[in-house]
Order: C-alpha cells, then structure tokens, then sequence
C-alpha cells in the first residue's frame, strides 16, 4: 500500500499574491545577507580588540537573523512558501572600525527602502494583513537607521587619534 504524504501548505490556501511572496522571499534574503555581514563585522571587531563593537555587531546579527525568521513565518502561516536563501559575497576585511559602521549604516539605509517598497507593494495590492505585519518593520527599521547614525557620531565628535577608538568602542557599548 502506498503512503500518501501532504504537505502542510497543500491543506490551506494561500492569502498571499505571488508577487508578495515573491517580495517577502527576497526581503527575506536581505536580512539573511545583513545577519551574516553583521557577523563577519562582529568577527573582524572581534580579533582587533574591538569588545564593545564585536558585542554590538554580534548582536545585530542575531537581530537581523530574528527579522529574517519573523518574515520566513509569516510567508508560511499564510499559507505561502518561505524559501531559505543561499548566501554569498560577505565581506570579512575592513579597513577600519569606522569603515564597518559606514556599512552599518548604508546596509540599515537599503533595508528601509526595501521594507517601504514592500510596504508600498501591499498598498497598491490592498493586502492589509501584510501592510499591518510590516508596520513592525517600518518602526524598527527607523531605529536601526538611528542607532548607525549615531555610532557615526561618536566617530565624528570623539575622532579616531590616540585613544579616540578605545573610547568610541567603550561608547557603542552604551548606545541601544
């Protein structure tokens, strides 16, 4: 006798336009890249004596890694196909502490603007559900934009000579 097996999705519509997927997929992708450049950040911070900053990146990392999973699930309870993404092209050197939270921010910057093109996506489409699930994202991504900020601050008012990165470092352990 052969076994029939169904797969969790085959028993439940999709709620999801397949554009949606197709865009929470590659958002989905986005924060995968930024928790493992995150981490390789963190790593690099890590072997240059760099405590406060290594802990601040390692964990974003995990945060990233949490948005990814918020979004991974909820492709899947509506019924859509969640796929896990290959990641290539992390990069591990860097030229300076300063050089990494340039990056922080660029990286926070191009999340906001795929979250709102999402955001503006389930607008046009009138997908509310998703529209509400992302206000999380919007609101978060704010503060992530204004934590970058001001670690590039502390680099600008402090300054990076004599024992300028030892305080930035001592600093970025501060900022939440």
């Amino acid at each position: 006798m052969k076994k029939i097996i169904m797969s969790k999705n085959s028993t439940k519509q999709c709620s999801l336009a397949t554009q949606t997927e197709k865009l929470l997929n590659q958002q989905i992708a986005m924060e995968a890249k930024a928790s493992s450049a995150y981490l390789a950040m963190a790593s690099w911070a890590d072997i240059k004596g760099y405590e406060h900053a290594a802990k601040f990146l390692y964990d974003h990392s995990n945060e990233e890694r949490e948005h990814m999973f918020k979004i991974f699930h909820y492709v899947n309870e509506v019924g859509g196909h969640a796929l896990s993404p290959q990641i290539n092209d992390i990069k591990i050197e860097f030229d300076s502490l300063k050089s990494i939270f340039d990056l922080v921010l660029t990286q926070e910057i191009n999340v906001t603007k795929a979250i709102h093109e999402l955001v503006d996506h389930t607008l046009d489409i009138k997908d509310h559900a998703t529209f509400n699930f992302l206000q999380w994202f919007v609101l978060e991504q704010r503060e992530e934009e204004k934590v970058a900020r001001r670690i590039i601050e502390l680099f600008n008012i402090i300054g990076e000579k004599g024992v300028g990165l030892y305080m930035i470092d001592q600093e970025i352990g501060k900022v939440k």
